[in-house]
């Protein structure tokens, strides 16, 4: 800490109980885990005496205990006996694998998980009887739930009654019992050629067959649908239209209108499954807000706060058939799970959720421009959002890359993950969430980019 005399150590001190909330304490160990966070603390800092700091912010000695006892759970800083107080030197992690496959949202920074499922669970369990907490509940969610559901919905399908909501376990359960709702056994459901993998699961569990729709750079083709629906005789689209998974590309509004426009002409519905819209910069609307009649609309908190949570908000076209919706859904995912339910309502309820996203949303920026700039142009598009899609250099095959990245501890996901045909394009998902700290990406990511560099290993051998 650049900070020689008493006086000017004093004065670094002095802001750490006016930012933030709740106890003096839990203000101290926040400003100090924020300090080591932005570097104005360094590793090897050393902390001043807890006496000494009370006495500079006119606070109890116990309560600076209190704050230093928190830090140094979080391995913030540590204690070296009669040498006092420390900031922590950076934990070394041992993950044989950095985990650039997972799609899942990047933690927030200045937040911390543990402490807010604790204050969070402390809260549902005041407001909640516990019993019901471990009890099956069947049906599509609480009054609050719903409330909650509606809430979150709001910037995408305007304001809506907790009628219009239905309380899910996640959007994989619920995208397949879309699919067993909406269609029969062979039946076709159209999609675009990449797609997400949890669809193509579903459909092949389920008996349904999926047809690729011809797209261009803004997505599905209004003439292509219109032609495989009338050729196929589907009635049921599914997409993906906002910060595609794989490709990162949302749809214009002038296609949307378009699609819909074709869905009037043949009676066709579709399922919107949403789960990055509030991660987007002005996003279009949802086909759900445009054409609620048609639209079955999934948003699930999973990819925007955080995965544990399996909470999914639905809409669907014909309120008029919820009943047999949940039917399907419950004959094979009964419930969405009380405890986690409870804890998204309570967050969304009380603002914890808008912290949570926002804060995504920086983190995801801020690992956007990390891989902006170690990729630069080679492949990568900009984009929001928390994966991107990446082109590969010839002679690097999609497949042989990804094998060669397990052998240098790096998981990355191949094209044809995603894809309907053998005729996948050359490039991988990198997903920037999985690897916790910032530092530890770039690194990954600057790894990658050394294995793009050299010959694949196909032609290594080859040489001699």
């Amino acid at each position: 800490m650049d900070a020689s005399h008493d006086t000017l150590r004093a004065t670094f001190w002095k802001p750490a109980l006016t930012a933030g909330k709740g106890p003096r304490y839990l203000r101290l160990a926040s400003f100090i885990e924020q300090s080591v966070a932005d570097g104005r603390l360094r590793p090897g800092d050393r902390l001043p005496a807890q006496r000494e700091l009370a006495s500079w912010l006119g606070i109890d000695f116990t309560t600076v205990t209190r704050a230093y006892n928190r830090a140094r759970d979080r391995h913030a800083i540590e204690g070296r006996g009669p040498l006092g107080t420390f900031v922590s030197t950076p934990r070394i992690a041992l993950d044989q694998v950095l985990d650039l496959g997972m799609n899942i949202p990047p933690a927030p920074a200045g937040l911390f998980l543990g402490e807010m499922l604790q204050k969070g669970v402390d809260e549902v369990l005041r407001h909640t009887d516990a019993s019901m907490l471990m009890a099956y509940q069947l049906g599509e969610g609480g009054v609050a739930d719903r409330q909650a559901g509606a809430l979150w919905l709001a910037p995408m399908l305007g304001p809506l009654s907790p009628a219009d909501v239905l309380v899910c376990p996640g959007a994989q359960a619920t995208l397949a019992a879309l699919l067993l709702f909406a269609t029969a056994r062979d039946d076709t459901v159209l999609c675009e050629p990449i797609v997400y993998p949890g669809l193509r699961s579903a459909a092949r569990s389920l008996g349904r067959q999926l047809t690729a729709v011809a797209t261009d750079n803004d997505g599905m083709l209004p003439d292509a649908l219109h032609q495989a629906a009338s050729e196929r005789g589907a009635r049921l689209v599914y997409l993906n239209p906002t910060l595609q998974n794989p490709n990162t590309r949302t749809m214009s509004e002038r296609r949307r209108r378009e699609l819909l426009a074709v869905a009037e002409r043949l009676d066709l519905t579709f399922i919107e499954d949403d789960p990055y819209w509030r991660l987007a910069a002005d996003a279009p609307p949802p086909l759900a807000r445009l054409a609620p009649h048609r639209v079955h609309y999934v948003a699930t908190l999973s990819k925007c706060l955080t995965p544990g949570l399996r909470t999914a908000y639905v809409r669907l076209a014909d309120a008029g058939r919820r009943d047999t919706f949940l039917d399907t859904l419950h004959s094979f995912a009964l419930m969405a799970p009380p405890l986690m339910t409870g804890l998204a309502t309570q967050w969304i309820h009380n603002g914890m959720a808008d912290r949570i996203l926002e804060g995504v949303k920086a983190a995801a920026a801020q690992r956007q421009a990390i891989a902006a700039e170690i990729l630069g142009d080679e492949g990568t598009p900009p984009t929001n959002g928390i994966h991107l899609w990446h082109a590969l250099p010839a002679p690097w095959t999609a497949r042989e890359l990804t094998l060669a990245a397990r052998a240098e501890g790096l998981a990355v996901t191949p094209a044809d993950a995603f894809c309907l045909s053998p005729d996948a394009p050359n490039a991988i998902r990198i997903s920037l969430g999985g690897v916790r700290d910032p530092e530890r990406l770039a690194n990954a990511l600057k790894r990658l980019k050394s294995l793009l560099r050299e010959a694949p290993p196909s032609l290594r051998a080859a040489v001699v």
